[in-house]
């Protein structure tokens, strides 16, 4: 048996006769004594040992078989999908201004109508193949509340069709969360409203700056009423995006929700995220402090000292895992309010990035998202290839104005895995 090449090593400073491994194929962490190494490189491994670290992703058969498996990754996750995952776009029009929208140009009075609801019901009953075992839909915008009633039509509708199909059907809501009270859950959670994610951009000050109401002042207060109100009805998933300039007063709103009951026990997760730019097509006139790549050395240090944040007060939060995007899997559509097809909601009104429409169905599979692009041998041969299999295309696009290549986050993992894999031990072993 080899050491696998997706294996780093990390110094364990609370035991200097022991290392940490990581798998970055299997996502497990383990801490063994130094002796260890040396058994694996000369093949004396007790039968037990070699069990546990084959299981964990660690010792493999060859290289060149896992490689092979690396390649097929993918294709197999296709192949053993029994969920059927649709993002609809209900609307691009919001009752917030957000300075960063990536959105931007595109907003305004733009509503999915009834008829092209209907078509989204259709073109999902028509995509439900024998292996499905569950719909899954997330309603996003915009704001989809905007579009309440038309939700509360279309989880209807496609909880009879679930019915009919003996299988199962959830939804959930991207929301900036300030219309998404009590009453509105009372009538969505029967149709099998399961989660909401919604955003909160640091302190009240900061937020505010940032996240205004459309129509004047700040939408802070009302959105963490609505998280009080709610957070024991469904999962809320709160998420917050920082630039350069403010992300070190994130770790206040932290303390602020603890102070209002919003404690870890009734929130789902706390993930904050760097504001990412957009070309200038479609670009908001105020966006500022965005960033276009995940290797800035500033997302590195704000990265990982708000995870820290976050954890020590005993939030979950986002964890280290294998990444595949959904441009990625076949199972899984982003439908925009006018019924045309993309498979990533960063590429909405691009039409050169249409798979296909709800009235006529998908007709390619993506090709044109320069699909399979890590399958190339400095991928192959990197060991973060399981956490990123090639990047965000979108960031790629909005970098560099195309697909060509890849969108390699190998200096954000060199600069930041080992100190994430030891918060996870630190705070969930």
């Amino acid at each position: 048996m080899e050491l696998s090449k997706y294996s780093l090593i990390y110094t364990n400073r609370d035991d200097g006769d022991s290392v940490i491994l990581f798998s970055t194929k299997r996502a497990s962490a383990i801490i063994v004594d130094k002796s260890i190494l040396t058994d694996i490189e000369d093949d004396e491994l007790g039968e037990e040992e070699q069990a546990t670290l084959t299981e964990l992703g660690f010792l493999i058969a060859n290289h060149e078989e896992e490689k092979q498996e690396l390649l097929r990754y993918i294709d197999e996750l296709n192949e053993i999908d029994t969920k059927l995952s649709v993002i609809v776009a209900m609307n691009l029009d919001c009752n917030l201004a957000c300075t960063y929208c990536f959105e931007g140009s595109r907003k305004g009075k733009h509503y999915m109508s009834p008829e092209t609801a209907g078509h989204v019901i259709d073109f999902i009953e028509k995509n439900l193949t024998e292996n499905k075992e569950l719909i899954n839909v997330t309603f996003y915008g915009g704001e989809p509340l905007l579009s309440a009633e038309l939700i509360i039509s279309m989880a209807e509708r496609l909880k009879r069709v679930a019915e009919s199909k003996a299988i199962d059907f959830d939804f959930q809501l991207v929301s900036n969360g300030t219309l998404l009270t009590p009453s509105i859950v009372e009538k969505l959670k029967p149709l099998g409203l399961k989660e909401a994610s919604i955003t909160l951009d640091g302190p009240e000050a900061v937020h505010n700056l940032s996240r205004p109401l459309r129509a004047g002042g700040g939408s802070f207060k009302k959105i963490v009423e609505n998280i009080k109100a709610v957070c024991g009805m469904i999962d809320i998933n709160i998420g917050g995006n920082f630039t350069a300039a403010n992300y070190r007063e994130f770790p206040t709103l932290l303390d602020y929700l603890l102070n209002e009951g919003i404690t870890p026990g009734r929130i789902a997760s706390i993930k904050f995220d760097p504001v990412f730019g957009e070309t200038s097509e479609y670009s908001p006139p105020g966006m500022a402090g965005a960033c276009c790549s995940p290797n800035e050395p500033w997302v590195f240090e704000a990265g990982i000292m708000l995870r820290e944040e976050v954890m020590k007060r005993g939030f979950k939060t986002g964890g280290i895992q294998p990444v595949v995007c959904a441009i990625d899997l076949n199972n899984r559509h982003i439908i925009n309010y006018d019924g045309n097809i993309f498979k990533c909601t960063g590429f909405f009104d691009r039409k050169d990035f249409v798979t296909g429409n709800v009235k006529s169905g998908v007709i390619d599979n993506g090709s044109m998202y320069n699909l399979d692009n890590w399958k190339i041998e400095e991928c192959l041969s990197c060991k973060y290839l399981p956490l990123c299999f090639g990047g965000c295309r979108y960031m790629k696009y909005v970098r560099d104005g195309n697909l060509s290549g890849v969108d390699c986050k190998k200096p954000y993992y060199e600069a930041c895995l080992e100190a994430l894999v030891k918060q996870d031990l630190r705070y969930l072993a």
